[in-house]
Formats: C-alpha cells, structure tokens, sequence
C-alpha cells in the first residue's frame, strides 16, 4: 500500500521526539542511613529513549498478531511506586531497560524518551540532564542529587545527544521520503536541508559543548550530594547501528514492502549515510564529551556495533510468521529475530497497543542486551569501558537470567 504524502505528513507529526529514544520500576528503597560510599550499591541511569527502556515491550515484531512479541503487556512503561502509572508521562521507563543489573546491585532509572541535554517543559515535559525545577517537574541531575543523598550510588550511565542531533525528525524525513519517491527516481533524505544541516561541524561542535555540560552537571550532582570522584564512575554510552547498511537488508528497496512489512522504509543510500556518517558523528560528539569534561573517573561503553546481526530488516532474522516461531517465548526467538523495533505509521492508529515512539528502539532483546553489557562495564564494583557485541552470532544464547549473552571486549579504534 502506498500513502499519499499528507497521509505520511500527518502520522508523523504525532512523533514525540524519542530517538535517540528497569528490573521492577518499584525499585526498594534505600535505608535511611545509606548513602555516599554506605549501604547496597546503586546504579543510576540517565538521558534518552536508548536507556529509558523505550520499546522494551516487545520480544521481535509480527504483523499477524501483535501479542506474538508482547513481552511485557500494557504495563510495561509503569514506573511509579505501585506500578499503576508512569512517573512521567511517555518517559517509557521500561522494566526490561539496562538500568537494573542485578547481582546484589539496584538500580534507579531517570532516563526519559524524547529527552535532551536541557529540559524542556512545554506539554509534554522533558527533563533534560540539569537542575531544571519548576512545578513541571525536575531535571534529571537534580533528581540524581536527591536520590544520591540516600543512596550508595556507585556507577551513573548517561546516553544523550541524539535528540539534539534531532534524530526523530531526520526518521521522519528517511521514511517519508522512502514511501513518497519512486525506485527509478529516488528522493534521499540525507542531503535535505532539513537533516544535513544537523551534522554541520558548527552544530555538531554546539551539541558537544552541551553534551559536555550535561556530564557536568551529572558531576555537580554528585559533588553536591557529598561524594568525592573516588567514590562513583561516570560511564558514557554510545547508541547501537539500529539498521544495517545497504547489503544487509532482507528486504529489497524497490515497492514498498521494505515499509509496508519490515518497517525500515529507508533508500539503501540513506542506510549507508546513517552508519558511515550520522552514527558516527553522533558517537564521536558524545566521546568527545567524555574527554572535554575532565573527569578521571569516566568510563566508556561503546553500543556501535551491540546489534550487528539482529538489526531491524537485517538478514538472518526474520518477523515470527517468517522464521516459523508461534511467539516470543518460544525456543530459539531471542536468536531468529529482530532486537530493534519497526518504525511504525499507520499501526499506530486507534486502539493500537503501538506507540510512534518506539519506532527504531532497542526493543525487549535490544534491551536486555544492553542490560548484558552494562553489567560486565559493572565488573564487581570495578567499573571498566568497552566495546559490546553479541556473542555467538548466528547462535546466540540467552544467559540463566534470561539476557542475550554479549560480549565486552576493548574499546575499538577510530
């Protein structure tokens, strides 16, 4: 089915920008002694839809039946106390989400889909990573101080920057221009104006520069709430490749069923640009953040290449009606499909269980992988930086507690 450019128009303005964007939400709470270097450890996690837990509900994707892939039920983004709500509206703090590594360690969830690196309070409230405090709501480094005053926090995991690089939107522009041009004469998105001028070495620079104050802030929070640098690691996540490069589609790009099935309408020029060019912009903005910032006691988790092989569309895994698995807890699912979530148009209308913002997210694999990730940048309490990357690719294991097994190898070069 082909829809007409006002119909995509249409649809797409209801994107809450979420790119770029959680064990139990109702965390136990700390005693009252705990605090700075005193009682269980915490780790906290802060920033965007890519730690948020944003599309953790679902196990892979069908377009038979959506509760083939439902993890985690309706409920999945209800973070608050009694599990009725969310503490935010549309955060999407899933319970699937990195956060919650386990292992004697808890974990405290601030990130919010759709944030940037400052707040923004209009109608849907944002908090970004700084002291914002109003009667909207709170920015997550004052929410940091505040829990950290009570709580033994010895690891912050920030992922920020992709939604003031405004991912959602470039999204928008790929996938309307992918359904709104033909095979034989192609409209790209990566040269309109709309899109290129975000990766300017101007704006990219602007982004670090408050990428970089954002990390101060998280710094300011701690300092504030009595710890010196010994006593907690500061660790910077980079976002994951969420579809593959041209070669690596299983769908072809002419007609529409790269959308219309797969969810990834996107020209295969448009791919390549995004993973030779965007991502690593991005990524590089954050790292060089990390290295503006001072601090000595920053770690860095590279998620570049975390979902090479089970990326949305790529080949090698598959929607359940096409890999022949009845649903997402069936033998095998974590390892045959997707770990990234379709974007999504039309599906979402009326009573969908769908959001347009989950669209391109790590979905409930892609999370608990990430989950896998940060547990081994953990090391005991010994924080360390990394590289993630599935392990046993083509036949990928879940470990006891139910997490792909990933691997955390060095920091890659360049």
């Amino acid at each position: 089915m082909r829809f007409r450019p006002a119909t995509l128009t249409a649809l797409f303005s209801l994107i809450v920008p979420a790119a770029l964007v959680a064990a139990s939400p109702a965390s136990a709470a700390p005693l009252a002694a705990d605090g700075p270097g005193v009682g269980t450890p915490w780790v906290v996690t802060l920033g965007d839809s890519y730690i948020s837990g944003e599309a953790g509900r679902w196990a892979g994707a069908s377009n038979a039946d959506y509760r083939r892939a439902d993890a985690l039920g309706p409920n999945a983004y209800h973070d608050n106390a009694g599990g009725t709500g969310e503490t935010i509206a549309r955060c999407h703090r899933a319970s699937s989400a990195e956060a919650h590594i386990g292992g004697g360690v808890n974990g405290l969830n601030l990130a919010c889909s759709g944030a940037r690196t400052a707040t923004a309070a209009g109608t849907n409230f944002k908090p970004g990573i700084d002291f914002f405090n109003s009667s909207a709501g709170k920015g997550q480094a004052l929410m940091l101080q505040e829990a950290a005053t009570t709580r033994n926090v010895r690891m912050v995991v920030v992922s920020i920057g992709g939604n003031d690089f405004e991912f959602a939107s470039a999204v928008q522009t790929c996938v309307v221009n992918f359904l709104t041009s033909p095979s034989w004469w192609k409209n790209y998105c990566h040269d309109d104006s709309s899109v290129a001028e975000n990766f300017t070495a101007a704006n990219v620079a602007a982004i670090r520069s408050r990428v970089a104050g954002a990390l101060g802030n998280v710094a300011t929070a701690m300092s504030n709430a009595g710890y010196s640098t010994s006593q907690w690691t500061l660790v910077v996540q980079t976002y994951p490749s969420p579809m593959p490069s041209s070669s690596g589609f299983r769908y072809s790009e002419s007609g529409y069923t790269r959308q219309s099935v797969g969810g990834c309408g996107i020209w295969n020029r448009d791919a390549d640009w995004a993973n030779a060019t965007a991502l690593p912009t991005i990524n590089g903005a954050l790292l060089g953040a990390a290295s503006d910032v001072g601090l000595s006691n920053v770690r860095t988790l590279d998620m570049t290449h975390a979902f090479d092989g089970k990326r949305l569309c790529e080949k090698g895994v598959g929607l359940y009606e096409e890999i022949g698995l009845p649903s997402w807890q069936s033998p095998g699912a974590a390892d045959r499909t997707e770990w990234v979530n379709q974007i999504r148009t039309v599906t979402t209308i009326g009573d969908s269980p769908y959001f347009v913002q989950e669209s391109l997210h790590p979905s409930y694999w892609g999370q608990l992988a990430m989950r896998n990730c940060l547990r081994q940048v953990w090391n005991g309490g010994a924080p360390r930086s990394g590289s993630c990357t599935v392990g046993n690719l083509g036949t990928a294991r879940l470990t006891p507690s139910g997490e792909p097994s990933m691997v955390l190898g060095p920091l890659a070069k360049g």
